[in-house]
């Protein structure tokens, strides 16, 4: 069975890139090459540095994740390092696509050299996936009570059911900080024991999140022009659905899930300004942040193989004498 899955995973992934390409095709097909140029071109360098700014924030969070993981294990490592294994982690896993695997490999790699076990990695990871669930179900809660007619782009559901299930959602996130603040009892699996992060945790988890996702909504918001934008809140909702729909889609990067998605959703944008946004967050948020992780990971990689190559003729010289 796990070999299986091993198998149907990247196969979902493949064929969401193929049905999301197909789609794209019919929403595309009368937009021409230049017409995405033109709106590239006319983004202002003021906004371009708002995008840029609004990357650093959403990777800046992304490393307090690791920092709040390894708070609840009670480590201590330094800010550049932590930084320096968060940013290479999510670069390559928001590329490769499956980040929960592709993720654990660099953070096992990182962390495992710098004396954490294999168990304290494990819940380091589990730990910065709930954090970003969190965050998403939190701000997803106030976007359906705040603004319910987000909705109603995408799929044509009542107002009064949107806003039942964003009261859900804020539910559960009040429950979680409920069982931190009174330590209710760790949920069991089997031989494993889930123990609710203390309310100092918590409180840092709900703060963390929401930034990354702001962060990572707003490079699209500044991208887009100013004239007919609908406004960062409803940028914000199209963006966490969007964003959500391309990682349940395990497609590598979410190609093409996330600009099926987005684009449907805010058809009263011209098309070719909105693809342009898109690919201006492909640009900050994926590419470029994937082109210096391989760098970072080939540095790291050289060191440890120099490291190990002495280590050998150290004991080889030891050995001889």
């Amino acid at each position: 069975m796990k070999k299986a899955l091993e198998y149907v995973w990247p196969v979902i992934g493949l064929a969401a890139v193929g049905f999301s390409f197909w789609l794209l095709y019919r929403e595309l097909k009368g937009i021409s090459a230049s017409e995405v140029l033109d709106s590239v071109a006319a983004i202002s360098l003021h906004r371009w540095l708002l995008a840029v700014a609004a990357t650093i924030v959403a990777y800046g969070a992304l490393a307090w994740y690791d920092r709040i993981a390894l708070l609840h294990l009670g480590r201590k490592l330094s800010w550049p390092v932590i930084s320096l294994v968060s940013f290479t982690t999510y670069a390559l896993s928001h590329n490769i696509g499956a980040s929960v695997l592709s993720g654990a490999m660099v953070r096992f790699r990182a962390y495992g050299t710098m004396g954490l076990s294999i168990a304290e990695i494990g819940v380091l990871i589990a730990l910065c996936s709930f954090t970003f669930v969190l965050g998403t179900v939190l701000l997803g809660g106030l976007i359906l009570i705040g603004e319910p007619e987000i909705v109603l782009r995408l799929v044509d559901v009542p107002i009064w059911g949107t806003r039942l299930v964003g009261a859900g959602m804020l539910f559960l996130v009040a429950l979680y900080v409920l069982g931190s603040w009174r330590e209710f009892r760790p949920l069991k699996i089997g031989q494993f024991s889930i123990y609710y992060p203390r309310l100092r945790i918590t409180a840092r988890q709900l703060l963390a999140a929401p930034c990354e996702i702001i962060g990572a909504a707003g490079i699209i918001y500044f991208a887009l022009p100013e004239a007919g934008n609908p406004g960062f809140f409803v940028i914000l909702g199209v963006f966490l659905a969007s964003f959500s729909a391309a990682l349940i889609s395990h497609a590598p990067g979410g190609l093409g899930v996330l600009e099926f998605v987005f684009m449907s959703a805010v058809p009263e944008l011209d098309q070719s300004d909105v693809l342009a946004a898109l690919l201006v967050f492909r640009l900050l948020y994926l590419l470029v942040p994937l082109a210096f992780s391989s760098v970072v990971v080939v540095l790291f990689e050289r060191s440890r193989l120099a490291k190990t190559i002495q280590e050998r003729l150290a004991r080889n010289s030891s050995d001889a004498v």
